[in-house]
């Protein structure tokens, strides 16, 4: 059920994307890919490498895919100014 909530949460900061400029590897739905794995990986990772259940899903899984859906968006929109021949 964890997974659920950081993938729903990856999407609501995803939606922030639009006041970025748009440098993202893949573009915009590069940066939709980036937020939601980001967030998927960085939760396993704190919580264990497992994924907690129904009855330990609560708010802080929803805050913990915050910072990892941050950390994806950065690398793809670094990833992406530098590999873009035109910037």
């Amino acid at each position: 059920m964890s997974m659920l909530v950081w993938v729903m949460m990856a999407i609501a900061i995803w939606h922030f994307t639009v006041f970025v400029p748009d440098r993202f590897w893949g573009g915009i739905a590069g940066a939709f890919v980036a937020a939601i794995v980001g967030a998927a990986v960085f939760g396993v990772v704190v919580s264990g490498f497992a994924v907690p259940g129904e009855s330990e899903t609560n708010v802080v899984q929803a805050m913990i895919a915050i910072p990892g859906s941050l950390l994806g968006l950065a690398a793809a929109y670094v990833y992406g100014a530098r590999t873009d021949p035109s910037a």
